[in-house]
Formats: C-alpha cells, sequence, structure tokens
C-alpha cells in the first residue's frame, strides 16, 4: 500500500487575524513523504504538476488536521477530486478517540519527545519575507512528525500528549489504518 503523508502552509490575511477560513487560503508549499520511496519531497504551487502523479498513484493521504484544511485547499489547484483517495487525519483519529482535539505540538512533545520547529503563522512570516527555503523546512518537519506519529501508532496503538504537566496516552484503534480501500482510478494527470 502506497501512503502519502502530506502537509501544506498557505498564506493570507484571514491567517493573519486567527481565523482559518480555506476558502480564502493562498497555497505556498506542499511537503509529502512517499512511503514507496522513503522519500520526503516538496512543491511551490508552479510545481504542482509534478506531485499529482505521486498523489494520484496513492492508496492513502495521511495529514494532520487534512480533512477539513489541507486537502480542501489542495483540492482546488487539483484538475479532478483528491476527496476520492482515501484520507487518514490524525487528528480526526485523536478527536474521535479523546473527544477533543491535541495540537501537533503537544503530540509531538509527549510522543516523539521533541516538538515543531516553527508555526503556521510563523511560515506566514516567513514568506512574506521571502524566506522560502525556510517555509519549505518547517513544511517537511511537519510532514516528518506526522509520519512518525503515525508509524508510532500503528506499532502502539496510541498516541501520547501533554496535559498540564502530565504525559497521558491516548488509545487508537489502528487495526483499519493501513487496509487498502476501493478507489476510482485517477488519470487527471497521468497519461491514459
Amino acid at each position: 500500500m502506497r501512503a502519502i503523508t502530506l502537509d501544506i502552509e498557505t498564506t493570507s490575511a484571514s491567517a493573519m487575524r486567527g481565523r482559518l477560513d480555506p476558502a480564502q487560503q493562498e497555497l505556498t508549499v506542499v511537503a509529502i513523504h512517499d512511503s514507496k520511496t522513503g522519500e520526503y519531497s516538496s512543491y511551490f504551487k508552479e510545481e504542482l504538476p509534478r506531485l499529482w502523479p505521486l498523489i494520484e498513484q496513492a492508496d492513502l493521504l495521511i495529514g494532520f488536521n487534512s480533512d477539513t484544511f489541507d486537502i480542501p485547499i489542495l483540492n482546488r489547484y487539483y484538475p479532478g477530486d483528491l476527496s476520492a483517495i482515501h484520507s487518514l487525519d490524525l487528528l480526526v483519529e485523536v478527536q474521535k478517540a479523546l473527544g477533543r482535539r491535541i495540537r501537533l505540538q503537544l503530540l509531538a512533545e509527549a510522543t516523539l519527545d521533541r516538538g515543531k520547529s516553527g508555526s503556521g503563522l510563523k511560515a506566514i512570516d516567513w514568506w512574506a519575507q521571502g524566506k522560502y527555503d525556510e517555509v519549505r523546512k518547517y513544511c517537511i518537519e511537519d510532514v516528518r512528525i506526522t509520519r512518525e506519529l503515525y508509524d508510532y501508532a500503528l506499532t502502539h496503538h496510541k498516541l501520547k500528549y501533554k496535559d498540564l504537566s502530565d504525559i497521558r496516552d491516548i488509545k487508537l484503534d489502528t487495526r483499519t489504518w493501513n487496509i487498502p480501500q476501493t478507489k476510482p482510478a485517477l488519470t487527471y494527470t497521468l497519461p491514459i
């Protein structure tokens, strides 16, 4: 099964005002991990045609807050419908198990013993300052964290989070995460 773990960065005035409306977000970069090759890569908006064939070959898209943020925004640039690809949103899985949302930072610190290298708002600032490589590196690091959390959950059937000064477990049912789903053939960018 080929899984693509992804994260995107955006820039918009709505994010600056503390409101993240996906319809008002402008994509800056997408980073992925491809389970087939084990490689991390990233794509600026103008490079997206190189990304689509990889996405179309995926059996699973993995992300964090990806079902309501990353995939809908990325879908605006894709010539087809990315929601046709089976997805696993770790934030949704955590919320189902715990009853509330937990920030990626808190999961990473408790589960992986390290935090994120920045924030989405910082990435917006870097983009505005022309620090495009900083945004790219930050996005790839978020993908690395998401992928490592996914792998940890598959192995241990749980993630950990910080709750004030305590580390707590979130038990997850991962039995179906790696079962391939029937999916329609996507050939919007691949030769027929």
